[in-house]
């Protein structure tokens, strides 16, 4: 199996370090479960409207710890559901890192990604050539290279699928002779 490489605009573009998930769809709306009234919230504090100005496809920029604070599902949820398709940053949050992951949501870090690109400026993911390609600007920036897990993680859709998988895997294998 192997990663669907990442092509889209860059939505928007995080450039505050340490940025708190939560704010994505503001911490007072961090218990609203329909995910369409989440999406309709998402960035509204900081751009009404924002929501309507996403293409499917799209990608978010961050810069250094990502994600950081709680690492609530809501503010991605949201995104996801208005067809944000990943992060490029250049630092996670571990917490945020660990948890996005595990839902199959994939997390690039790359550094020099933020002095690099603007909003609204094409981007892409190559994972086989393990870069962040802008095409726009005629550049390329190599990203870090995900461990086998979390690679494992992103080609089955998230934690459950792959721990099934690999669950799988090991019960068709043929048992060992013991001595």
């Amino acid at each position: 199996m192997s990663l669907t490489n990442l092509q889209g605009r860059v939505a928007w573009v995080f450039t505050e370090d340490d940025y708190d998930i939560d704010r994505i769809i503001g911490v007072r709306n961090i218990k609203i479960t329909d995910v369409q009234e989440l999406a309709r919230l998402a960035m509204s504090d900081v751009e009404p409207g924002f929501a309507a100005t996403v293409q499917k496809g799209d990608l978010l920029v961050g810069g250094r710890n990502f994600g950081y604070g709680h690492p609530h599902y809501p503010a991605m949820k949201a995104m996801r559901h208005l067809g944000i398709t990943g992060v490029v940053a250049e630092s996670f949050s571990p917490g945020f890192f660990r948890g996005e992951m595990a839902m199959g949501f994939p997390l690039i870090t790359c550094p020099g990604i933020l002095a690099a690109v603007a909003r609204g400026d094409a981007i892409a993911v190559d994972w086989a050539a393990g870069c962040v390609r802008l095409p726009g600007r005629g550049q390329q920036l190599p990203f870090e290279p995900l461990g086998n897990a979390e690679r494992g993680m992103l080609e089955a859709g998230g934690l459950n699928p792959y721990l099934k998988a690999r669950m799988a895997q090991a019960s068709a294998k043929p048992a060992q002779p013991t001595t």
